[in-house]
C-alpha cells in the first residue's frame, strides 16, 4: 500500500461512520438496542449515482428477507435496486426522502436514511462490514 492509498484510506475512515455496518451492495445499517435497524445506502452510493430524482419504497408491514430487493433509487445516471442487508419487518420509511429524495444525495448517513425494519434474525448481522472492510472495498 502506498502512502497515497494510506491517506485515501484514512479519509475515508473519517467519513464512515464508525458505529453503522455496511454491506458490498453499498448500504449502510445503524443497529438499535430495542431489536430494529435504520438503513439507508452510502455516500460512495450517492456520489456513483449523482443527483437523486425518486426512491422506491417497499410497503409498510412488508416482511423481507436478506438480500431482497425492498426499493429503487433513481437519479440522473441510472437506475439502482436496493437490497435488503438484513431479514426483517419494514417498521417506517423515511417520508421526507419520499418528498425530497435529494435529501441522500444531501446527507446520506443522517437524514438520507431510507427505511426502519424491525428484526427477523440477529445472526445475520456478522455477515456485515465494518467500517474499514468497506473503507478496503471502496
Amino acid at each position: 500500500m502506498t502512502l497515497d492509498d494510506l491517506q485515501r484510506f484514512s479519509c475515508l475512515m473519517s467519513e464512515l461512520p464508525a458505529d453503522y455496518l455496511y454491506t458490498k451492495d453499498h448500504e449502510w445499517i445503524q443497529l438499535h438496542d430495542d431489536g430494529t435497524a435504520t438503513i439507508g445506502i452510502t455516500d460512495y452510493a450517492q456520489e456513483s449515482l449523482g443527483d437523486i430524482t425518486f426512491v422506491e419504497f417497499p410497503e409498510l408491514g412488508a416482511t423481507l428477507e436478506i438480500g431482497d430487493t425492498f426499493g429503487v433509487v433513481e437519479s440522473v445516471k441510472a437506475a439502482s435496486d436496493l437490497y435488503m442487508p438484513l431479514g426483517g419487518e419494514v417498521t417506517e420509511i423515511n417520508e421526507e426522502v419520499d418528498s425530497a429524495p435529494e435529501l441522500v444525495n444531501q446527507q446520506a448517513f443522517t437524514q438520507g436514511w431510507l427505511l426502519k425494519i424491525r428484526l427477523t434474525d440477529d445472526s445475520q448481522v456478522a455477515d456485515l462490514m465494518k467500517p474499514a472492510a468497506y473503507a478496503e472495498l471502496i
